[in-house]
C-alpha cells in the first residue's frame, strides 16, 4: 500500500491565508452587496513596469524565431541576470560575489520552503515570533518541528518579537542551529540596524549556526543607515544564506522570480563534525528538482536593473510607501497604535485592549468591510495585533482607512 508522509498530517488544517479566504467568501455570500476591501494578503496591485513588459515581449518574439529560440536554460539562472544582480544589488554596496554563488528561482517563498532539503532533521530551528508561516510549516514538513503543544512546536525555539524589544529580539541563551531572520520584517514591518544584525552574525559564528536571511522587502528601506543585505555585516558570508524576490519589488507576484545567495565560504557540518560547503549541496538540489525560471521571466527581471526599469520600480515602491504613510496617519488619528509602514510595506496594528486578533479581524470585516491578517496567525507573539498591507490601490487604501476610522468612532 502507498504510505503518506505523516508529517503533513501534523500541520493545521489550512494555510493561514486559505482560512482568511474562506471567511471572506462566507461573508460575501451573506452580504452580497458589500464592497470588501482586502488589505490582508501581501499581493501587489500596480502593473509590471513598462521596461519589464518590453523586455518580456522581446523575449517572447525571440522564442518564436528558430534562430533565437531557447529550450532548457541553466538551473542556476542565466548569466545575464546573475551578473545584473551582482552588479546592482551587491557590488553597488561593496559586496563581492561570484556568479556561482547566486541561484535564480521562481520566488523567495519556494526557496525559503525548499532550503530544508539540504538540512538534517535534527537541526534545532529558531524562529523570531511572529513569523511568516512558510518558515514554520516547511520545518513541520521536514520533520524538524516536533509536536504542536499549546500553539507552539516543541522542537522550535520561539524568539519573541514584541513591543517591548522593538520587534528586534536579542539572541536566546539556548542552542540554535538554524535561525530565520526577515528584515524589513513580515509581518511586523520592523527594520534592523547594522549593529543589531552584527550581534546575530556574531552569535551564529560563535555557535556555528546558519542564518536564513529573508530580504524580500529590502527595496522598501527608506533609512540610508539600515542594511539592505546581511552581507554588509562582517562575517556574514561565513554564516548566512540570503533570499530575495522580484515579487514585491517589481510586481512579479504572478510572474514568479527571485534568487538565493549561498556564499562558497559558508559551511555546515556532518554528524562527525566534518565541514561541508552548502553551495554545492543547493546546486545539486536545484539541478535535481528544478528546471530553472523561464527565459522570458528572467529577461523581464534583468530589465528591472536598466535605467528605465530602476526608475519605474522606484516609482512603484514610493507609491506603496505613500499608501503606508496615509494608512499609518489615519489609523493613528483613530487612536490605534501602529508599528511599521516606514521602512516596510506592512503596518502592525495593536488591537484595542481585550480584543483578540481574530475578534478584531471579524469585527473589522463586519463593521468596515475591510480585511486584515490576524497577528496570531503568524505565531503566539502576534496575538493582539492585526497586519495590514500597503499593496492596495491608493483609492482602496484611502477608503479602507476612512471606513475603519468611521467604524471605530
Amino acid at each position: 500500500m502507498a504510505l503518506v508522509n505523516e508529517l503533513f498530517l501534523k500541520l493545521p488544517g489550512n494555510y493561514l491565508f486559505s482560512d482568511i479566504a474562506k471567511k471572506i467568501n462566507t461573508f460575501k455570500t451573506s452580504h452580497p452587496d458589500a464592497k470588501v476591501i482586502s488589505l490582508g494578503i501581501g499581493d501587489v496591485t500596480r502593473p509590471l513596469p513598462q521596461a519589464v513588459r518590453e523586455a518580456m515581449h522581446k523575449a517572447v518574439d525571440e522564442m518564436g524565431d528558430a534562430s533565437t529560440f531557447r529550450g532548457y536554460g541553466p538551473e542556476q539562472g542565466y548569466p545575464f541576470l546573475i551578473e545584473a544582480i551582482i552588479r546592482n544589488d551587491y557590488a553597488s554596496r561593496g559586496i563581492s560575489l561570484d556568479t556561482d554563488e547566486v541561484f535564480v528561482s521562481d520566488g523567495a517563498k519556494s526557496d525559503t520552503g525548499n532550503i530544508g532539503d539540504i538540512l538534517r532533521r535534527d537541526n534545532r530551528v529558531g524562529l523570531t515570533d511572529p513569523v511568516y508561516p512558510v518558515y514554520v510549516d516547511s520545518n513541520v514538513m521536514g520533520g524538524r518541528a516536533g509536536e504542536l503543544l499549546d500553539g507552539k512546536w516543541s522542537n522550535i525555539v520561539y524568539i519573541p518579537c514584541t513591543e517591548a524589544n522593538g520587534f528586534v529580539p536579542e539572541a536566546p541563551s539556548e542552542r540554535i542551529d538554524v535561525l530565520y531572520l526577515c528584515y524589513p520584517n513580515n509581518p511586523t514591518g520592523a527594520s534592523i540596524t547594522k549593529a543589531a544584525l552584527q550581534k546575530w552574525v556574531d552569535y551564529a559564528l560563535a555557535h556555528k549556526a546558519l542564518i536564513l536571511y529573508d530580504a524580500a522587502y529590502e527595496a522598501y528601506i527608506q533609512d540610508p543607515e539600515l542594511p539592505h543585505s546581511i552581507y554588509e555585516i562582517e562575517g556574514a558570508k561565513q554564516t548566512a544564506i540570503e533570499f530575495r524576490s522580484f515579487s514585491k519589488t517589481a510586481g512579479f507576484t504572478g510572474i514568479r522570480c527571485g534568487y538565493t545567495v549561498i556564499p562558497k565560504a559558508l559551511h555546515g557540518y556532518t554528524p562527525e563534525g566534518k565541514a561541508t560547503a552548502f553551495n554545492p549541496l543547493w546546486n545539486r538540489r536545484q539541478c535535481t528538482k528544478f528546471n530553472g525560471a523561464s527565459y522570458i521571466t528572467q529577461r523581464g527581471a534583468e530589465a528591472v536593473y536598466s535605467p528605465e526599469g530602476a526608475a519605474q520600480v522606484k516609482e512603484t515602491i514610493q507609491y506603496y510607501m505613500g499608501n503606508a504613510e496615509i494608512m499609518r496617519k489615519g489609523l493613528e488619528s483613530a487612536g490605534l497604535k501602529v508599528y511599521g509602514g516606514e521602512n516596510a510595506p506592512y503596518l502592525w496594528i495593536k488591537t484595542p485592549a481585550g480584543v483578540s486578533s481574530w475578534q478584531f479581524f471579524e469585527q473589522m470585516l463586519h463593521g468596515a468591510y475591510v480585511v486584515g491578517t490576524p497577528g496570531v496567525g503568524f505565531g503566539p507573539s502576534g496575538e493582539g495585533y492585526i497586519r495590514l498591507t500597503a499593496f492596495g490601490t491608493r483609492e482602496n487604501s484611502i477608503e479602507a482607512i476612512d471606513r475603519i476610522c468611521r467604524w471605530l468612532k
